[in-house]
Formats: structure tokens, C-alpha cells, sequence
């Protein structure tokens, strides 16, 4: 993934909901309606979560230290991970606690134009953002489907922004079917009703990204087609005869660890076995760019 895309997509989506969690906020004021408190709250939760994004990102960037040589690459699983808790909390749990006060003690809805004119313009506004963040992704995602994409993908930005973006537009469809169907029958219960669907689908979406982002965070290995493409890189047929066992882990979205030991002839010579070594790095890293981190150790193959 290009870091260019997914910041992209992150300001679109940061931008949009800024301006969404406002207009909320005012229809709420004007109307009193719950679904609009809970989207407000929604939008407010995104808008802290492309900041948390950008926040990953930038420390993300920092060199390797002493005290962690491998870098910092994993920071941007972290704050990812921090993202699926703040939607889970601020936007899932809220809303499902203001529906079920809703649902308890429902209330005429006033000034219906409100929410109504607010949600119809979030909708075209979270179109926008899903719109970019689809672009994005399609640069990268190839043939994946897109629930694989998000399954599979090393960089969490473009997945979690897709989330958000999915549920944002989802949820904006059930305020308005909340908020509709309360001017329709003059029962308030129904806004109360539409909150806890917005509730319901938030904490869903927010427990498929910690579920996936914790995966990143214990480590993956590199896609099968990067794992074939560095063992015909790193068999050469001549010193390097075989592989004997290889393990890859992400460092972090765009740095890969490649760990192998390798099998050669009984009789080279050390000079042989290093020059060996040193051509198969520089096959590996021009068959995978981001495989910068290789350690390769001799063996001769037994049985």
C-alpha cells in the first residue's frame, strides 16, 4: 500500500465527518432527536479516529533505536487497534445506552426538517469520503474481493477507513428510517429504535477491526505470493540448492522480516557460502521491496 493513499483517504474521511458531527450536533439541538445525538457522537468518534490514524503514521516514521532495532512499523497496528476501541465505546455503547433511554421514555420529535436535511447532506458527505477511500484501495487491492482485502491487507489504514465509512452511511440510513418513521406514526419510540440499530452495527464493526488488527499486531507473515516469489528468488541452483525452512513477519505495513536457513554444497568454501548469501539478499529485496530485513543461514541438507 502506498502511504500516499491511505493518508489520502483518511483526511477525506476526517474532513467529511468534521463537518458531519456538526451539523448533527445542531440538528440534535433543534430537533431533540436521539438517532441525531448518537450520530453526532458517531461522527465525533470517526473524526478522533482518522486523528488517532495520522497519529500512527507519523510515529510510525521514526528511526530504529537501540531499544527497538526493528523500528516502529507496528505503531500503526497499535493506534489502529486504538481506533476499534474508541468506535466500540464512544460510538457503539453510547448509542445503544441513549436508544435504550429513547425506547424508555420516547418524546415528540420537534422541527423534523432538521435531522431530516442533516442526514440527507452527511449521506452525499460520507459518499464522498467511501467514494475516495474505494479509489484508494482499488490501486492496491488487485483481484482480492473486498472482504479479503480487508482480512488480508498489512496496512490498516484504507481497511478501517472503509469500515467507518460502510457503517457511517449505514448508520445514516437507520437514523433517517428512525426519524421518518417517527413523523410518520408520531410515536418517539421508533427514534429510540433506529439508535440501538446504529448502536448494534458500530460495536459489530468495531469488533471486526480489533479482531483483524490484532492479528497484525501478533504478527503476520507475508502473502503467499510474496513467499513464493522470495523462494525462487533465494534459490540460485548452484550454491543455494533448496530452502530448508523460512519464516517471514511484518514489521509493519511496508518493512518484512525474512528469516531462512538455506542448504548448500558440503564442499564450498566459506568465501563460496558468503558471496551465495549476498547475491540471494539482493534477489529477495528486487523480487519483494519491502523484504529489508533478511538473515539467511547455511546449512548442508541431512535425510
Amino acid at each position: 500500500m502506498s502511504a500516499s493513499g491511505g493518508t489520502k483517504a483518511i483526511l477525506a474521511a476526517l474532513v467529511a465527518n468534521l463537518a458531519i458531527a456538526v451539523a448533527k450536533f445542531v440538528a440534535w439541538a433543534f430537533s431533540g432527536s436521539s438517532s441525531m445525538l448518537a450520530e453526532g457522537v458517531h461522527s465525533l468518534a470517526d473524526s478522533g479516529n482518522q486523528g488517532l490514524l495520522l497519529l500512527g503514521g507519523k510515529k510510525a516514521k521514526r528511526e530504529a533505536s537501540e531499544e527497538h532495532p526493528f523500528g516502529y512499523g507496528r505503531e500503526r497496528y497499535i493506534y489502529s487497534f486504538l481506533v476499534a476501541i474508541v468506535l466500540f465505546s464512544m460510538g457503539g455503547v453510547f448509542a445503544l445506552y441513549e436508544g435504550y433511554l429513547k425506547i424508555s421514555d420516547p418524546h415528540e420529535l420537534k422541527n423534523w426538517y432538521w435531522p431530516v436535511g442533516v442526514l440527507l447532506f452527511a449521506i452525499i458527505a460520507e459518499i464522498f469520503s467511501f467514494r475516495t477511500a474505494i479509489r484508494e484501495s482499488n490501486l492496491i487491492r488487485g483481484s482480492l474481493g473486498w472482504v479479503q482485502f480487508v482480512r488480508r491487507a498489512k496496512a490498516p489504514e484504507l481497511p478501517v477507513v472503509l469500515l467507518e465509512d460502510l457503517g457511517a452511511l449505514v448508520g445514516l440510513v437507520l437514523a433517517l428510517g428512525g426519524v421518518l418513521m417517527t413523523m410518520a406514526t408520531g410515536d418517539g419510540v421508533w427514534d429510540g429504535i433506529g439508535t440501538v440499530c446504529i448502536g448494534v452495527l458500530l460495536v459489530v464493526i468495531a469488533l471486526v477491526l480489533a479482531v483483524e488488527t490484532k492479528s497484525l499486531l501478533l504478527g503476520e507473515s507475508a502473502d503467499p505470493a510474496e513467499l513464493e516469489h522470495i523462494r525462487t528468488a533465494m534459490v540460485d541452483g548452484d550454491t543455494v540448492t533448496g530452502i530448508i525452512h523460512m519464516r517471514t513477519l511484518h514489521l509493519g505495513p511496508e518493512e518484512l522480516l525474512v528469516a531462512a536457513k538455506i542448504a548448500v554444497a558440503h564442499d564450498d568454501s566459506a568465501a563460496e557460502v558468503a558471496r551465495a548469501i549476498d547475491e540471494a539478499e539482493t534477489r529477495i529485496r528486487q523480487a519483494v521491496p519491502i523484504a529489508r530485513v533478511i538473515y539467511l543461514e547455511p546449512d548442508i541438507r541431512r535425510g
